[in-house]
């Protein structure tokens, strides 16, 4: 029997014992229009146009592809498009509830101004990790048999993504201290080093050989504790390299597209060799979803911001572009597409070791009279260019980062390219 709402003492007395007393639940705020900021469509757009124009030439034109490969590649875009879409629909309505469980953020770059003072809504990485999930699992039933080889590695890697975004996710909720942090990668990274039935060696450098005395050299179980550093590096220079609207998705975009470049160009080059063909092939599954997404999240992230992508989004990034370095065979390459995070890494390594205090945000000053960030002490990239190049808003120095980046991914084709042949 239900109590009706203010009844007096003397009415619930009369309730029999073995009847409970409820009350009515309150009404949820409905679910109007999004509390964030429309997309940034014209930005995503001009990002696409840049990118999407060489990549199909390479696939469509320059390289011949075989049709069945070229079929695959094409069923992962369709799937990554359908993402991008979905994302972009979800990100709303995934921040309407992180909000509503206080899950939310000021942006400090933007101290003093009205901007400084509006909540943006935390942690909607955890909806590009789902999204992304759900779009690989579909893509087994268009490309995977129950007797194919590549099949345990690919669920194994999409297990180690999965337990990156829970695990940053839970990061996000908690804010575990940074020697937590470091082991997180470690663990999520289990599933794909005990699946790992790939290749252990190393093709030793032309000019080392005649030291060496090997041409290859089976490095064993070292090369799966470098799988298991390599997917921490990549995770925990993705997080640390940070604090500016766009720079994290940004950087991820950047070192994506570069990534499917390099995957196409080794993909047209292989032509004989099948199984690293496949490998490349298997990265590139895994990095078009990733892009498609990111682009959705990135609509929302750019500058001014609506929406904060948390520790789920750096963590998920990172171990899905080191995954793919690791499966593609192509971790060398990986870490030359990561110099800025590189630098970024060596520039903080006094502060993450102790030996500098470190503060709880490794952020610029901002002068909300000019609008301007003056770099700090603190050792990220973001001060140092700040330092080296002078003031300037956060919109133009996250732009000048990004731009850095994809200079750094130009300089590892260029280096490939003249080393090609000479070095290995």
């Amino acid at each position: 029997m239900a109590a009706r709402k203010g009844a007096s003492t003397d009415s619930s007395a009369q309730t029999k014992p073995n009847e409970t007393t409820t009350r009515p639940k309150p009404k949820e705020p409905p679910l109007t229009d999004p509390p964030i900021a429309p997309p940034k469509s014209g930005v995503i757009l001009k990002l696409t146009l840049f990118f999407s124009i060489p990549y199909f030439y390479l696939i469509f034109y320059h390289y011949k592809i075989e049709h069945e490969l070229r079929k695959s590649i094409l069923i992962n875009a369709a799937l990554s498009l359908a993402g991008f879409f979905i994302t972009v629909k979800m990100i709303p309505v995934a921040s309407r509830y992180v909000l509503r469980r206080n899950l939310f953020g000021y942006d400090i770059n933007k101290k003093g101004t009205p901007q400084g003072t509006v909540k943006v809504p935390e942690s909607l990485g955890i909806v590009v990790g789902i999204v992304f999930l759900v779009l690989g699992i579909l893509f087994q039933y268009f490309n995977f048999t129950a007797d194919s080889n590549w099949l345990v590695e690919y669920n194994a890697a999409l297990a180690s993504i999965c337990f990156m975004v829970l695990l940053g996710f839970v990061d996000d909720v908690l804010d575990v201290p940074w020697r937590v942090k470091l082991l997180l990668p470690s663990i999520a990274a289990l599933p794909l080093l005990m699946a790992y039935a790939g290749h252990t060696t190393i093709i030793i450098p032309k000019p080392l050989i005649p030291y060496v005395g090997l041409e290859v050299l089976d490095l064993g179980w070292m090369y799966k504790l470098y799988m298991g550093l390599l997917a921490v590096f990549c995770t925990t220079s993705i997080n640390i390299h940070a604090g500016l609207n766009g720079l994290e998705v940004g950087q991820t975009v950047v070192i994506a597209s570069a990534i499917l470049i390099h995957n196409i160009m080794q993909i047209g080059a292989l032509s004989a060799d099948s199984e690293y063909k496949m490998a490349h092939a298997f990265s590139l599954y895994l990095v078009q979803p990733l892009l498609a997404t990111s682009l959705a999240l990135f609509s929302y992230n750019w500058y001014p911001s609506s929406a904060f992508v948390g520790d789920t989004y750096t963590y998920f990034a990172g171990m899905t572009m080191a995954v793919a370095g690791i499966l593609g065979h192509f971790s060398e390459t990986l870490l030359i597409f990561f110099v800025p995070q590189v630098l970024n890494f060596l520039l903080s390594l006094p502060q993450l070791a102790g030996i500098v205090p470190c503060p709880r945000h490794r952020l610029p000053r901002f002068d909300p009279g000019t609008g301007l960030l003056t770099g700090t002490n603190d050792g990220t990239l973001v001060n140092f260019f700040l330092r080296r190049f002078g003031r300037m808003t956060e919109k133009s120095i996250c732009i000048c980062l990004l731009v850095f980046q994809a200079i750094a991914c130009c300089f590892c084709f260029v280096l490939r390219f003249f080393l090609a042949g000479w070095y290995k």
